[in-house]
This record gives C-alpha cells, structure tokens and sequence, in this order.
C-alpha cells in the first residue's frame, strides 16, 4: 500500500487492475471458480482484507452482521466452509448450463447466488459486483464492462440486502430479479448520458486544439486522446505519449492550462499533477 495515499484509492485501483485482467483472461478462460479466485487474489493485494488469505476459499465459518455482532447476533449465516466448494460447484454448473432464462436473468441470479455463498473471508461484495461485469461480457451483452451497478446497489443499500435476505429466508427470487433488471437499466440509461457527454467534450477539445495549438497541434492532439485513458499526467508523461523533449511537453502542458483543458492540482513547483476535470466531472455522480 502506497503511505501517501488514502486506502481507498488503492482499492479502486486494485478493481480496476482486476477488471482489466479479468477481462483478459476471459480470451482463455470461462468464468469459474478458478477465476473467480485469481481476481479475489488481486482485488484484496495490499488492502483492505488482505491478511484473510486472498485467493483462499475460507476455511472457517463467516457471517453477517452488525459490527462486533457475534454469529449469535448475525444476520445471514453463510454456508459453513466444508459446504463451499459443493456450492461453488454448483454455481460454476448453473452459470454454463444452456440458457433457461434470459441472459439477464441468469446473472442476476448468479449474483445473489454468490453473495450467499459467500465464499471468502472478505471481499465477497467486490468479486460478486465484479462478476456481474465479466458475466455480461462473457455473453457478449457488452463488448467493453460500461455498466457499473456497485453505484446503483450503494444507493439501495437496504433495498439490497433486503431483497438478497428474502430470497434466503422467503425463496422471493422474483423481487429481487425485478430489483436487478431495474439497476440495469437504470445503469444502461446513465452510461448512455455519460456517453454521449464524453464524444461531445472530445470534439470540443478537438476542435480547441486545433484552433489554439498552431505547431502543437499533432502532439495536442496525441496528447488529448490519452487524457480519456489517463486523466492525471505529469509532463513525463506528456515526453512519452508524444516522444518530445521535457521542454517541449512543459510548454504544451501550459497550452493545455490556458485553454482550460488541463488544470495543475497539487500546488507544487515540483513534480506536478495536471487533471482534466471536464472530463472527471462527467462521472462525480
């Protein structure tokens, strides 16, 4: 874990990190119990969690509950740890089984599934938003994992748990379903907004660029559609996206500053940090 950051951002930084490799190895690899285990590992490496042996299926019994509730006090009580793997097994079957139900259908089930399941001693909320994510991609329903509902589900938190909690005390599995599809949607809608927002500052940045940039404008423009990858640079990082000299990326760096593209956020003379707000803007929702 990096001191001079809040654990947090190493979280995040571990999801993406797993995302990413998740993604790649779903080229080799279906989403299973292996996988599954592979991302848990990297998600919880440095952070939060990561004394509970990451990549392990539990071996001790777990739960739910208040905090410093003791399994007395909990509220759901997951499988005991010798059952796990059964159930693993299971859920790998069902999730690989010709198609009974929609797509969208079965991930949602999958998804509660595994919350009950509940199969490590931490991190179980991660992989299971994760696992949404790689199930639509594996089906083709995204090309790319645009549709995130770890926000939707934190904004019905209650909702959430009460719906995966009836299901386990009730078999309600139809309001919960219901409740997914809702979030997809809700999700779908916002990513297209999103979308749309995003092409709309591209070529207003574009076209600024190339009005204001004279001779820098290749390098401008180079630069540009790396900020939508990288939204913090250094002028290092300017030098290796555009191949020119320090000199070079420090002056097209304050091009960016006074067309209001990039803005300077550490107030250091040294080793700056340089953000396109615009652009990180769209997601502070």
């Amino acid at each position: 874990m990096n001191p001079d950051r809040p654990g947090d951002v190493d979280e995040v930084i571990n999801y993406v990190n797993a995302m990413n490799y998740g993604l790649q190895r779903l080229a080799e690899l279906p989403v299973s119990v292996r996988l599954i285990r592979e991302i848990h590992e990297r998600l919880l490496a440095g952070v939060r969690g990561s004394e509970r042996q990451p990549g392990e299926l539990r071996k001790t019994q777990n739960w739910i509950g208040p905090g410093g509730a003791a399994l007395t006090g909990a509220t759901f009580v997951p499988p005991p740890p010798d059952e796990v793997p059964v159930a693993l097994s299971s859920f790998e079957r069902f999730i690989h089984e010709e198609d009974a139900f929609p797509a969208l259908v079965i991930i949602g089930l999958a998804h509660a599934q595994f919350e009950t399941i509940h199969p490590f001693l931490d991190g179980n909320g991660r992989v299971g938003r994760l696992l949404i994510a790689f199930l639509l991609c594996e089906r083709e329903i995204l090309q790319k994992p645009v549709l995130y509902l770890s926000h939707y589900f934190r904004r019905h938190r209650p909702r959430y748990y009460d719906l995966l909690q009836a299901i386990r005390d009730d078999g309600d599995w139809e309001a919960w379903i219901k409740f997914f599809l809702a979030g997809i949607s809700d999700v779908a809608r916002e990513a297209t907004k999103t979308a749309r927002r995003i092409v709309s500052l591209r070529e207003l940045h574009r076209r600024l660029v190339t009005e204001e940039f004279g001779r820098a404008t290749a390098s401008g423009l180079r630069v540009l559609e790396a900020l939508y990858s990288f939204p913090i640079v250094t002028v290092n990082n300017v030098v290796k996206i555009t191949g020119s000299s320090f000199t070079a990326a420090n002056q097209l760096i304050r091009k960016f500053e006074a067309t209001g593209i990039l803005t300077e956020s550490t107030g250091r003379v040294r080793n700056r940090r340089f953000r396109y707000d615009r652009y990180i803007e769209l997601f502070s929702d």
